[in-house]
Formats: structure tokens, sequence, C-alpha cells
């Protein structure tokens, strides 16, 4: 990775590498992605690629890390409405569809079990105490936070490009995505709002 300061074209590329590599991972995975088409499309080389990542799984863990931190940043949780944050889940996806592969590709070719990244590099410690203060405050249905948290996010995830299902893309119309924001705001705030309010 870079330890020095960037200069404007040295950051140009750096920059480019990253979107170019990010659309590669989202369609072709870790396995497929091919470090070839990454240098090619960023108008640079390999040497340049390996100077500032190290290797191609050095490359992908600077963009899925940088992705989830996107997903915390741009789409903070509101545990006292996680009706609300299913939804905003749900139109990030649609914004980028990229971020929620780069997940999935992490899940079935690097941690097929567990959580999907280790203890260290979590970034859902925010989010957990968020819920379990609604809990506490009776809010939010009783449970482990972070069951209801993983609970909340598959119900997001239900149209997302990695559905097994049916995958909604941006295109659509307005309307559809309407009906499944109402859908998905109801489902999560009768599944997730404590009994008594």
């Amino acid at each position: 990775m870079v330890d020095q300061p960037l200069t404007a074209r040295g950051a140009a590329t750096y920059q480019r590498i990253l979107e170019v590599a990010t659309q590669e991972f989202a369609e072709y995975g870790i396995a497929g992605a091919r470090v070839e088409r990454i240098v090619g499309a960023a108008r640079t080389n390999k040497a340049q690629l390996y100077s500032y990542f190290g290797s191609k799984e050095g490359l992908f863990d600077a963009i899925f890390f940088g992705s989830l931190e996107r997903i915390v940043n741009v789409v903070p949780i509101d545990a006292a409405d996680l009706a609300d944050w299913a939804v905003r889940l749900y139109d990030e996806y649609l914004r980028r569809p990229d971020l929620i592969r780069l997940a999935t590709w992490a899940r079935l070719e690097r941690r097929p079990a567990g959580h999907l990244v280790g203890d260290p590099d979590r970034l859902d410690d925010q989010k957990l105490r968020a819920i379990a203060k609604a809990q506490a405050a009776g809010l939010v249905r009783q449970g482990d936070p972070f069951d209801v948290m993983a609970m909340v996010i598959a119900m997001s995830m239900a149209w997302s490009p990695v559905s097994n299902v049916y995958a909604a893309t941006a295109q659509e119309p307005t309307e559809l995505h309407e009906q499944r924001r109402t859908l998905l705001r109801e489902s999560v705030r009768r599944a997730m709002t404590a009994d008594h309010v």
C-alpha cells in the first residue's frame, strides 16, 4: 500500500486503478479478475499497480474495505427507525450494485462461513450499540443486536444485485421501486418493532 503522499498524477492513476478494479472485481470476483485488464483500462502498468497495492489481493482489500466504509458512511443506521434504514440500503444497492457484488465475492471466495470480515476489520460496533440502545428504550424487539441487524440487512437485499429471486436495477420504473420501498418499510417495521409499541 502507498505510504507516502502521491503526486497529482500519481493520485489520478491510483484513483483510475481503484475505479477500473472495482468494476473488474464486481464482475469477475477475486479469482477471475485479471490484472492485465485492470492496468490496460486504467492506462497504467503492473509495476505501478503493485507499488500502490502490493498484489491483486491487496487491491481487492483496498476496494472491499473502502466499500464497507462507504456503506457505513453513506447509509448510517438509525436504530429508532430500522425500516427507513432498510429502505436507504435498498436505494444504495440500486445506486452502487458493484458494492454488494464485492461483498458477495468476498463471501464466496474468502469467508464462506462466519462474519464476512475478521474481528479487527468489522465496522458494525456502532450499529450494534445503536440497536441495543433502541432495544433498551423499548423501540426495537428483543434479540441479539447482531441478529436484528443481519435480519434487516437481509430484508433490504431482497431485490439486490445478488438476490437469488430477482435483481432490481435503477432503470426500472419509479413506481415499482416505490412499491418495493413501501413493502420493505412496512415489513421491517412489523418485524422489528417491539411488541408493546
